[in-house]
């Protein structure tokens, strides 16, 4: 049994090495990033952004600061994991302060505590600044509530897309439909068709979902429909990245919530 206050202290010895600050920058929208997160990319010397990070947040770095752009997409990576790690190693050792920003939420399906292992196993301190999960936004964004009385009482959040050297899969889309009254989907468009069909074996083809697509952006996209709709969709090819996908019956409320929006 541990008990503290939450926040790791330094290592002793570190004196001299900059601090690598691992800043959730939110779901898309530059305004939804926490005034943390905003303050820290106003002093960092260095800046290491994904591509599902604002690029509008860019424009508070001070002047000088490096901008190294580490986006990864289906097909392209513009630096392995294994660069990204090293990069930022190196620029701590040298005494900067270092900002790696990513979309969403660090600790969200964001690689951010593989990032912080990697630096605290060469004695350099990391600190992760959470913030609002794709999700979360998506569904803020769309007027869709993941729970609601009398409609949702749970909800499940799973990746769409497991990464292929765990040799096993671990999310049963099947047992979670069956376990919780909310499902959402992330990193899931390339395995839409599939997604859709696994939920249509336990939820029914009528049951309800929404693709949320560039969430909380000014493209933002809302699909909303059946089970058996949206899977005739995206054997289209009309869901792409990046998607959220929200199945439950707390979508139908989305109607009533954007009227209500209207007339308020």
């Amino acid at each position: 049994m541990r008990e503290d206050s939450g926040a790791c202290p330094s290592k002793p010895g570190d004196s001299g090495k900059g601090v690598v600050y691992v800043v959730g920058a939110g779901p898309g929208d530059p305004e939804l990033i926490t005034i943390k997160g905003l303050r820290l990319i106003e002093i960092a010397d260095v800046i290491v952004y994904d591509r599902l990070a604002p690029r509008e947040l860019l424009r508070h770095a001070k002047k000088g600061a490096e901008l190294v752009y580490a986006g990864k997409e289906p097909g392209f990576h513009a630096m392995s994991q294994d660069d990204i790690n090293k990069l930022l190693l190196d620029r701590a050792t040298r005494g900067l302060t270092v900002v790696r920003l990513k979309g969403g939420d660090p600790l969200v399906f964001g690689r951010g505590e593989e990032e912080c292992l990697f630096l605290a196993r060469h004695g350099v301190e990391c600190i992760i600044v959470p913030g609002i999960p794709s999700f979360i936004g998506a569904a803020a964004y769309a007027m869709i509530p993941l729970t609601s009385r009398g409609y949702s009482s749970s909800f499940a959040v799973v990746t769409g897309k497991e990464a292929p050297e765990k040799g096993f899969t671990s999310v049963r889309l099947g047992d979670i439909a069956r376990a919780v009254d909310t499902i959402i989907v992330l990193m899931g468009a390339s395995r839409s068709p599939e997604i859709f069909e696994e939920l249509i074996k336990v939820l029914g083809s009528n049951a309800l979902g929404a693709v949320v697509i560039n969430a909380t952006r000014g493209d933002q996209v809302v699909i909303e429909g059946t089970l058996g709709e949206l899977l005739h969709l995206a054997r289209k090819g009309r869901i792409r990245n990046p998607a959220v996908i929200i199945v439950g019956k707390t979508v139908g409320l989305r109607e009533k919530l954007c009227a209500e929006s209207v007339e308020s």
